[in-house]
């Protein structure tokens, strides 16, 4: 009886953490799929994902971009390319990349 117990106990743990999926926010090692959205993601939107991976996790954790809507991404990216002193060009991929994930 006890074998049973201990035996039904191990399977159900190894399905359980089997079962349970964890996503990253953002990938280190660049995906050309994202998980939700299973959009192939262009050269453009791979370099503004990992300019965002890169810079902003320096300070902080990252926020999935459907946290926020598009008007509440606009103040935050405009503060944080401050603060993080991202110029022009790389400011515009990784805004470009927030926008394709909403």
């Amino acid at each position: 009886m006890k074998s049973r117990i201990l035996t039904l106990i191990a399977i159900t743990t190894i399905l359980v953490s089997c079962g349970t999926q964890k996503t990253a926010v953002a990938a280190k090692d660049s995906s050309a799929v994202t998980t939700e959205t299973k959009v192939a993601l262009t050269p453009e939107l791979l370099e503004g994902q990992n300019l965002y991976s890169n810079n902003c996790a320096k300070c902080h954790k990252l926020y999935e971009p459907k946290k926020f809507t598009k008007e509440e991404w606009q103040p935050i990216l405009v503060r944080m390319q401050k603060k993080a002193k991202v110029d022009d060009v790389n400011m515009a991929s990784i805004t470009n990349y927030i926008h394709s994930q909403l």
